[in-house]
């Protein structure tokens, strides 16, 4: 068959590609042949022994009709060779790649393509062994309309520089068809489908491993940024001079018997009872949101490096991770609120006018020495019966530090954030303009509710009542101060004419313009005795403008400290 194939009349110029089809044909029905070219470049496919070939150009296609016995025969294609001077001949399409070198003469072919037809059972074999050099793509399939279903498709298309062997059966009979370079647009498509879903597993499974990585690194990296701040401000407080002791939270945890004893709400956070050794003690747990760790040193230092007979005592401290406590001395009468409201049904516990009087000067002269006698003026901002505690002898000392705010002595006031208590609040606090003068304001507020056993602002009132500065006005207008007194304490209206100075006293604190208002210290000094209080006073204690309390500005103000809400009761 090669001898044959090699005989076969050919132009020189061209060279037999390595596609050949084999047929040995014995008894069958025969076959038709739709050879179609989809190649860039014309292809020549021929047939032996029926003789003949033809041109097949790009896009044209040919239809050969096998007859019935036919004995043998073959099919190949050509593409043209180039050759230069020395007749050396290259393949025009490029696609020998050096394994196949063109010749004028022509060359058996490199693939060889075998089948029968009608030899086994009535089927149709064909078995195709590519080998290195076929360089023109083929597909070989049957006709659309015959044999489809009833074949074996273990061959469908070959490519250049295959190696492999496949076969295809069908039914005699069956009409096939041969395309030269069949579209690829198919596979490309199936094969970038598979590249992407490789790419997206690996990308997956990438993913997958290293975001527990990314997770874990995140986690470790803010840990150590925590224990960092935990570490810096562990060397703040072990840097701060006069420290108090220092407690663990576990020590503190078994002092107050798990946090059971409740005393009452202090500045930022709750109070307990408990007890270290031999010493009660109340340890206030500072929230979180209410204070940072600004406010909480600041606390440390200013209250344990001042000492005063009434102060309350910083015994000491606990930062430990979160948790942020205050250890104080315990104060067994508990604070003033308890001591000088009265209530409906009597009952309430009652301060003699000699005990009030005492509570007021010892209140004064801790105020008097945070404002003067420190290094730095120290304003409470938080001035308040709650915040008044006595121990056994009913002596007075100021507690809770957490609102305390430390102003430069060549400031006369200071621009800070809204603290205090609803009812206390000094008129300035609405333009933050504070100083030391916002606690003289607060005090004298105090003392009236000492003097008359009942709160600046009494809800439960009729609303003529409600505001027992608004009724001091008034009352001071038409000389009935007398009405304010305590009605439920004897000794009270005994000393009526103390009280009512102390009332004046009062009064000239109340000044809205902070200008107006005396220092604590001449205040102790009108408690004991060495000292007149100012009779020349406005007795008009709601604000009517900005001006009328020494603040400059452009808003219009009505009872200020009385209508306040901006901060809730303790």
């Amino acid at each position: 068959i090669i001898t044959r194939m090699a005989a076969v009349s050919i132009s020189p110029a061209l060279h037999l590609l390595p596609l050949i089809l084999l047929f040995l044909l014995a008894t069958n029905e025969g076959a038709t042949l739709n050879i179609t070219n989809q190649c860039s470049y014309t292809v020549w496919p021929a047939i032996v022994p029926m003789g003949g070939g033809m041109q097949l150009d790009p896009g044209k296609w040919w239809t050969l009709d096998m007859p019935a016995g036919t004995a043998a025969g073959c099919v190949w294609a050509r593409t043209g060779c180039i050759f230069d001077a020395k007749g050396n001949g290259s393949c025009q399409t490029g696609d020998c790649g050096g394994m196949l070198a063109c010749a004028r003469n022509g060359q058996p072919p490199n693939t060889v393509a075998e089948f029968a037809l009608g030899r086994f059972n009535n089927t149709d074999v064909f078995n195709i062994s590519l080998v290195l050099g076929f360089n023109v793509p083929m597909e070989f399939l049957p006709m659309p309309a015959q044999g489809g279903p009833d074949c074996n498709k273990g061959m469908h298309c070959n490519y250049p520089m295959d190696y492999s062997s496949s076969t295809l059966t069908c039914p005699t009979g069956t009409n096939y068809q041969v395309v030269f370079c069949p579209s690829t647009s198919g596979k490309v498509e199936a094969l970038v489908l598979v590249y992407l879903i490789i790419f997206e597993f690996i990308f997956l499974m990438a993913l997958f491993c290293i975001m527990p990585w990314l997770i874990y690194k995140c986690f470790v990296s803010i840990r150590r940024r925590r224990q960092w701040r935990r570490e810096m401000a562990e060397e703040e407080l072990g840097e701060l001079q006069g420290t108090p002791m220092r407690f663990t939270f576990q020590q503190l945890n078994v002092a107050t018997e798990q946090f059971i004893h409740k005393l009452g709400e202090g500045g930022f956070g709750p109070v307990f009872k408990g007890q270290f050794g031999d010493d009660i003690i109340a340890v206030k747990c500072l929230d979180q949101i209410g204070q940072g760790n600004t406010e909480f040193l600041a606390e440390i230092q200013t209250i344990g490096s001042i000492h005063h007979i009434n102060l309350v005592r910083l015994i000491g401290f606990c930062a430990e991770k979160s948790y942020k406590l205050l250890v104080y001395e315990y104060m067994p009468k508990g604070s003033l609120d308890r001591w000088i409201y009265s209530r409906g049904d009597n009952t309430a516990p009652r301060l003699d006018w000699r005990m009030r009087h005492k509570i007021i000067i010892q209140i004064a002269k801790a105020l008097s020495y945070l404002h003067e006698e420190c290094m730095d003026i120290i304003a409470h901002l938080d001035v308040k019966p709650q915040n008044i505690l006595l121990d056994d002898d009913f002596n007075a000392k100021l507690s809770d530090f957490g609102l305390c705010k430390l102003i430069n002595r060549d400031k006369s006031q200071v621009i800070t954030r809204m603290r205090g208590t609803r009812g206390y609040l000094a008129p300035e606090w609405l333009t933050m303009q504070i100083s030391e003068k916002a606690d003289v304001y607060s005090f004298g507020i105090v003392i009236m509710e000492i003097v008359s056993g009942r709160k600046n602002l009494d809800t439960s009132l009729f609303e003529e009542s409600m505001h027992l500065i608004t009724l001091l006005q008034e009352k001071v207008k038409c000389d009935c101060l007398v009405d304010l007194i305590d009605k439920h304490n004897a000794t009270m209206q005994v000393h009526k004419e103390e009280v009512i100075q102390m009332m004046k006293l009062a009064m000239w604190c109340l000044q809205i313009d902070l200008k107006k208002r005396p220092k604590m210290s001449q205040v102790v000094e009108v408690l004991e005795g060495t000292m007149n209080a100012d009779t020349n006073i406005d007795h008009n204690f709601v604000a009517t403008s900005p001006a009328s309390y020494g603040i400059a500005g452009n808003v219009m103000f009505s009872s200020p400290p009385l209508a306040s809400g901006l901060s809730g009761p303790r």
